[in-house]
């Protein structure tokens, strides 16, 4: 643990925090606040808060274990604060993808929530602690706001090896996809799906689309499903973009 700056206010950010869970979240955030993340067995010591770096499916049974007195929170995205029980709770959710070799939070988003003012304040300083940008996302809207950031991070990640797949029966290597997709991210980025969208679908090139399709049958079979799915909803994506101009 490591003492936090506080605030001037009457729900400053605690001045001691403890890390359980020792993933890759727990690691990442653990380096970066100068705290040795805990294991789940180990016994929590005298802090102000505990936050769980644990996955979802953990966090109501760790919670139980630990004694009252500390706010308590956790870092899903998904969950809401019922699952810490009847601590006075909060949640920390980086929107930002964590590998093995850690992160960088500095200018990501982080959906935070408490069930005290307290508890939201200690969330928000963590977050602006970490560099983020904190956001009240409400347990009702948890689900939600998650499946928005899976979709735009892991099936991004999903799709982009797909691409990679079939680039690589062209002869293709992954670093030549890399262009193109920063620049359409970034395209998106700035002006938004409906305009940054190009392509055959986009354009209407129905025939390109028939000869991609008959090209991954023949070489990559199982992507087809992945293939018309995305095609219907590019479609709908154009016919949008069509109707707003």
């Amino acid at each position: 643990m490591r003492e936090l700056e506080r605030d001037s206010s009457d729900t400053p950010a605690c001045s001691r925090l403890a890390l359980i869970g020792r993933g890759r979240l727990g690691n990442a955030l653990g380096l970066l606040l100068g705290i040795e993340p805990l294991g789940r067995g180990d016994s929590v010591p005298d802090v102000d808060a505990v936050l769980l770096c644990v996955p979802d499916s953990e966090i109501a049974d760790l919670a139980a274990t630990i004694a009252k007195g500390p706010l308590v929170g956790h870092c899903s995205g998904a969950t809401g604060l019922d699952a810490l029980g009847d601590h006075e709770a909060f949640s920390l959710h980086p929107l930002m993808t964590v590998t093995r070799e850690g992160a960088s939070f500095a200018g990501a988003g982080a959906a935070v929530a408490g069930s005290t003012e307290r508890a939201l304040e200690f969330a928000r300083q963590l977050a602006l602690r970490l560099g983020m940008q904190p956001v009240l996302v409400s347990d009702e809207d948890r689900a939600t706001y998650h499946a928005a950031a899976s979709i735009a991070s892991n099936f991004l990640v999903t799709v982009e090896a797909a691409a990679e797949r079939l680039a690589a029966l062209a002869g293709l290597d992954r670093a030549l996809l890399v262009p193109l997709v920063r620049a359409t991210v970034e395209n998106w980025a700035s002006i938004g799906g409906e305009r940054a969208l190009t392509g055959p679908v986009a354009r209407g090139d129905e025939e390109t689309v028939l000869r991609q399709r008959a090209a991954i049958s023949e070489r990559a079979e199982d992507l087809v499903p992945l293939f018309d799915a995305l095609v219907s909803a590019t479609r709908e994506l154009a016919s949008a973009g069509a109707t707003a101009r």
